[in-house]
């Protein structure tokens, strides 16, 4: 690709591509292209100017030509990069914008006043339609007041408050609808599949390839606590499907052989081998959009009673009205009061400003599915933490592998990442690290792998049972044993470590020492967390007594739970919201699930399992804990900045509605100031609330 240097800075070019015009599909490409690009640490294309501003750090060169081999042509390329971007919808909404403002301008400067009269008549229709149907529906809602202002300012012969109303109403419609298309489109791009690879089942054993080269008509299994893939047919075995992120249903639903699955809903039970129908999931991004805008997750409690309010108040302004001309005969008064309703700012600014927020969460790599989560958020007291990959480091290594009888270290490993890899979590996930670390290649050598939720994996080499998991899963239910001439070796295994226990035959063979370290940030996301209104932080884990105190005391939570199974955290969940606390659960793992269901805003690490992100409310990523207390001070930044909605709104538009029935504004002046303050409330509402 040709291009010219147009500036340069270190660490900041501006280039300027050898092209007449740039599509919006060409910009987003480039984009996807230029980020991909190691050197580059960000990257803004400009398709209306062709140009395109990389920063970056190190070889400016290497940079140079990275750029050179770019090629709109490159099938992979095409392939891979988003198709939602949200560039189309910005330049959209940015054109019907300055075109609103353009013509304005232009027919209030240029147009003689008849003219202009029938231009307003024409745009008043619209208007008057809504009041008139909504009036038919034997409603009194904002349609009507707005409808009854402008026919008012219309017969007084005020063409230019008629104007002036119809304007700031367009713009502020305008301002709303693109709001929340652009809300809605970012939250449906931070929920769309994240699916690198897939089980695919090919000859009767099951191979692990990456989700492109999946075709219309493979063969794909799905095991307990993953993300169905694609859209597909259940081929073999039965399980039970949460399905809320498509259809909403919170009861998960059974699936067997002949039964359709929809690509992003999880398996709770059991495993099924699917059948793909659709191998390009591109439908799914409209799916989620269209569940987002039908779903009431989106209202928050404030928004409807501003709703309500709002409609509530429409009566009172129309009576208000009324009762002014018939007290004072001055119908200048009068309409002062219909000029200045409350339900318009109140209806635009609030669903504004929550829809806002989710926008600001979602650019702090927080993807929050519900405005009525971020209010539950600002109103928690209490906190409950899942240890591992939470409070502690979402990739914890293997530090040491204890083996018994005789075996051997490597084949002990190759054995536990063999069954591990199927069931991903921050534990498994450093088996299978370490197994790869050590270049230890393995094919599949067992048979059907079994999942004990909070337990451990259960299957079979040959006619041999093998088994990984806890102490509890292995020597308590398994009735597994450990070599009696070895039995020092086990008392002497080191404490600071968690333990991954694998047996074979019923007798124990190998213990794998876990190093889980500690977020270098828990302690201070829990001090900041309590400054912030959280008055109680719970830590509960699998882990034993010994090793979920050390960490409840480094990390500074008021009370801490060990060897709880995923019942228990569920349990205690529930008995902390019947003492009337609301409750924020959040873990990575799919022992957290029911724990996340239960809690008042369950919220799940995005590299955990997938089940947990489906469940949840609100996921964050697993680079930074920190990111809870962004959350936290964004919900209570939301829930500050509503309040002072309200209260601005209903004392401004009083003052006014005064001030007018004092005879101190005219009817023109009080459409202007109560339109230009709806308009700057809807602004403010719209900006960061984290600054």
């Amino acid at each position: 690709m040709k291009f010219v240097i147009k500036h340069e800075m270190k660490g900041r070019i501006r280039l300027h591509m050898a092209q007449r015009q740039m599509s919006i599909r060409q910009a987003d490409l480039l984009q996807y292209y230029l980020t991909t690009l190691p050197q580059v640490k960000a990257a803004k294309v400009y398709e209306r100017t062709c140009d395109a501003v990389v920063r970056y750090e190190g070889s400016r060169k290497n940079l140079l030509e990275g750029i050179q081999k770019f090629s709109y042509r490159d099938e992979k390329l095409v392939k891979l990069a988003p198709k939602h971007t949200g560039r189309e919808l910005n330049q959209e909404y940015k054109e019907k914008l300055i075109r609103k403002v353009l013509v304005k301008a232009f027919t209030k400067t240029f147009f003689p006043a008849p003219l202009n009269a029938l231009y307003t008549a024409a745009q008043a229709i619209p208007y008057l339609w809504k009041g008139v149907r909504c009036l038919a529906k034997g409603k009194l809602e904002v349609e009507v007041l707005d409808a009854t202002a402008i026919t008012v300012s219309m017969a007084r012969s005020d063409v230019n408050t008629a104007g002036s109303i119809m304007f700031l109403l367009g713009i502020g419609g305008l301002l709303e609808e693109w709001t929340r298309k652009k809300s809605v489109d970012d939250l449906a791009r931070s929920m769309s599949l994240n699916i690198g690879k897939v089980w695919q089942k090919v000859d009767g054993a099951e191979v692990l390839v990456p989700l492109s080269r999946i075709r219309e008509g493979d063969l794909v299994t799905v095991h307990v606590g993953s993300m169905v893939p694609l859209d597909g047919i259940v081929a073999e075995g039965e399980a039970m499907i949460n399905q809320a992120s498509m259809t909403g249903e919170s009861i998960p639903v059974h699936k067997e052989a002949g039964g359709y699955v929809y690509a992003g809903t999880a398996v709770e039970e059991g495993e099924i081998t699917i059948c793909v129908k659709k191998a390009a999931g591109s439908t799914r991004f409209e799916r989620i959009v269209h569940m987002i805008e039908e779903s009431e997750k989106l209202k928050s409690s404030v928004e409807g009673k501003a709703a309500t309010l709002a409609d509530a108040l429409v009566p009172w302004s129309l009576g208000g009205t009324v009762l002014t001309w018939l007290l004072t005969r001055n119908a200048a008064k009068a309409l002062s009061i219909l000029m200045v309703d409350f339900s318009c700012a109140l209806k635009l600014a609030m669903p504004l400003a929550v829809l806002s927020a989710m926008r600001e969460a979602s650019g702090h790599h927080i993807t929050v599915k519900g405005g009525k989560y971020m209010e539950a958020v600002a109103q928690a007291d209490t906190i409950v933490f899942d240890k591992t990959g939470t409070l502690t480091k979402a990739q914890p290594v293997v530090a040491d592998i204890v083996t018994f009888e005789g075996r051997d270290q490597n084949e002990m490993l190759r054995v536990a990442a063999c069954l591990e890899e199927h069931f991903p979590h921050s534990m498994a996930n450093a088996v299978v690290s370490e197994s790869v670390r050590r270049h230890l290649v393995h094919e599949e050598m067992h048979s059907k792998v079994d999942y004990i939720v909070a337990h451990g994996i259960a299957s079979y080499i040959g006619q041999e049972r093998v088994i990984i998991g806890s102490y509890h899963f292995v020597f308590e239910d398994e009735k597994c044993v450990i070599p009696e001439a070895e039995r020092e070796k086990f008392e002497k295994l080191p404490e600071e470590y968690s333990h991954l226990y694998l047996a074979m035959g019923g007798v124990l063979a190998a213990v794998i020492c876990i190093q889980d370290p500690l977020r270098e940030e828990a302690a201070k996301t829990v001090r900041r967390l309590k400054e912030l209104g959280i008055s109680k932080v719970v830590m509960m884990t699998g882990d034993s007594e010994r090793t979920a105190r050390a960490i409840a005391r480094r990390v500074g939570v008021d009370e801490y739970y060990s060897e709880v199974l995923p019942e228990d955290k569920a349990g205690f969940v529930e008995q902390e919201k019947k003492a009337g606390r609301k409750v924020i659960m959040i873990g990575d793992g799919i022992n957290d699930s029911p724990a996340l269901s239960a809690a008042d805003v369950g919220i799940a690490i995005s590299e955990g399992a997938e089940i947990a992100r489906e469940i949840a409310d609100i996921t964050i990523s697993q680079d930074d804990l920190l990111q809870l207390v962004t959350l936290k001070a964004l919900s209570n930044g939301l829930m500050k900045r509503i309040n002072g909605n309200y209260r601005f709104v209903i004392s401004f538009n009083l003052g006014l509605i005064l001030l007018g029935v004092a005879g101190v504004l005219t009817p023109s002046a009080s459409a202007l100031l109560h339109n230009t303050s709806t308009l700057g409330v809807s602004l403010k509402s719209m900006t960061d609330l984290l600054a």
